[in-house]
């Protein structure tokens, strides 16, 4: 009896160690280098262990492998492949588009499981995809977000007497992230759902706080991962959902009612909304693909741009000289050319040199995942073919902006080598080292709107408060383990002076 329950332990271990490795060789059999993978974790232990975030796994394999234009890696037990090399970066996100077109999240949803995050352009692949991407693209030209600018100046008038009042009432240390939150919600709820979020006037506005879990989808994404790269096939037969019911139903509400609130009282104002009405007459799209439109907006707009405008004003702060010839800068334009309009932000030269850098700097995701769609190979440095099977996904790694090979002293702040007369950033994009809205056909289609929002904001903090970094603040910045994007451990912490 013994002997045949320890037959089966043994036998069942052999069958469980077999499933967690039989695929280890995979790269070395197609001819490309990487590390050996580690069982039950891969090469990416933190994507379950969470003791770091996973950028520091990412980051491992993008320098251990210097020499190499490809690197095969495991996540878990699936093989995955890293493009290291520029020329094959710009082959996966511009030229081989069309193999390359899904995001890695594309099959993981659908309009069943998760009606509004199944509608977001970034889950979708295919025929979807571009026609959501050319419903959305008229809604970002240039005149439409300018006319959307005054809102901006509305809600910085409003967060410049928050701060001046917090600053007089509670101290003048600020966690940056959460007070840039509240400044893209509250503009982003306005150009969308036409509403005010109030986030400097009340403790936990609703809108701000079922945004909040929009993204706080952490621990549901790390199950779902998980069970994806053990599981590769589950993705063929079940659908998930990240975004919960009664978030859903929150903000599906307050799409219908602002647009019912539009229609009955006729009003017409050249926002978000009004793109998406006209959609519904034009192509007869549903209430649920406008609150699908709605939220992706939201979501990407506020998340994202709070994040990166935090990490600006973190930049100016700890660069006081940075920051006084910037303030110099805004001051001047005011002086001269008629105040903080949206024409004389944008033509900002040193702003732009600032938040170039700032961007390349510190970049909300490690990588771009990518999932290949169809066979394909990819022609490497000297002429080195790559074969992509269907199905791989493929990452293309941020960690080009901290490369040697194309930075002078990449880890330092230096807006100047963005300089107009250093080309700007035009000389690094086409190289395909400059990537912080992506490339090619899927390239931020929000990025318009996202500068104008962040210039406008970092403008109006660094025009009316001088910065410095608190010194509770955790540097250097270490990421928080568990957060899906970059979050900086015990928050970005600044002291803020009234001017």
């Amino acid at each position: 009896m013994l002997c045949t329950l320890t037959g089966i332990l043994v036998g069942t271990a052999l069958v469980i160690y077999w499933f967690l490795t039989w695929n280890f060789n995979h790269w070395k059999k197609a001819g490309i280098n990487g590390p050996k993978p580690k069982l039950l974790f891969g090469n990416l232990p933190n994507v379950l262990a969470q003791k770091r975030h996973v950028f520091y796994d990412y980051q491992k394999l993008y320098n251990d492998f210097k020499d190499e234009p490809v690197i095969g890696y495991y996540n878990v037990r699936s093989p995955q492949l890293m493009v290291r090399d520029p020329t094959l970066i710009k082959e996966v996100l511009v030229k081989s588009f069309r193999q390359f077109s899904a995001n890695d999240f594309s099959d993981l949803v659908d309009e069943k499981s998760d009606p509004l995050f199944a509608r977001n352009p970034f889950s979708l692949s295919g025929e979807k995809w571009k026609t959501r991407r050319a419903e959305i693209t008229p809604a970002f030209t240039n005149n439409r977000i300018k006319a959307l600018s005054f809102l901006m100046d509305e809600v910085c008038v409003r967060m410049s007497e928050y701060i001046r009042k917090t600053i007089k009432n509670e101290g003048s240390t600020f966690d940056v992230k959460e007070l840039m939150s509240k400044y893209t919600t509250d503009v982003v709820s306005n150009c969308v759902f036409a509403i005010d979020a109030q986030s400097f006037s009340k403790d936990k506005p609703e809108i701000r706080e079922m945004g909040r879990r929009i993204m706080d989808f952490n621990f549901t994404a790390t199950v779902i991962m998980a069970l994806t790269t053990f599981f590769p096939s589950i993705r063929n037969f079940h659908k998930f959902t990240f975004i919960p019911r009664d978030v859903e139903d929150f903000f599906i509400r307050i799409m219908k009612d602002a647009i019912r609130h539009r229609k009955t009282n006729n009003i017409v104002r050249n926002d978000y909304l009004d793109h998406l009405l006209t959609l519904e007459q034009k192509k007869e799209i549903s209430e649920i693909d406008i609150a699908g439109h709605g939220v992706s907006f939201f979501a990407d707009g506020f998340e994202t741009s709070s994040s990166v405008i935090t990490y600006c004003l973190f930049d100016l702060a700890a660069h006081p000289a940075a920051q006084k010839k910037l303030r110099e800068e805004i001051r001047s334009y005011q002086a001269n050319k008629g105040g903080l309009t949206y024409e004389n932000i944008n033509e900002m030269p040193y702003l732009e040199q600032v938040f170039s850098e700032s961007l390349r700097l510190h970049v909300v995701i490690p990588v771009l995942s990518k999932r290949c769609t169809e066979d394909v190979e990819l022609v490497g440095p000297k002429d080195k073919r790559i074969r992509v099977k269907a199905g791989t996904c493929v990452v293309v790694p941020y960690f080009v902006h901290f490369d040697p090979q194309y930075y002078d002293e990449p880890e330092k702040f230096k807006p100047e080598r963005f300089a107009p007369e250093n080309g700007g950033t035009k000389p690094y994009r086409e190289r395909g080292v400059y990537l912080p809205f992506g490339d090619g056909p899927r390239m931020c289609v929000g990025m318009r709107f996202a500068l104008a929002q962040a210039k406008r904001g970092i403008a109006e903090i660094i025009d009316k408060f001088e910065l410095s970094v608190n010194p509770k603040m955790k540097l250097p910045i270490e990421y928080e383990p568990k957060a899906f994007m970059l979050y900086p451990i015990g928050g970005t912490l600044l002291d803020f002076k009234a001017l």
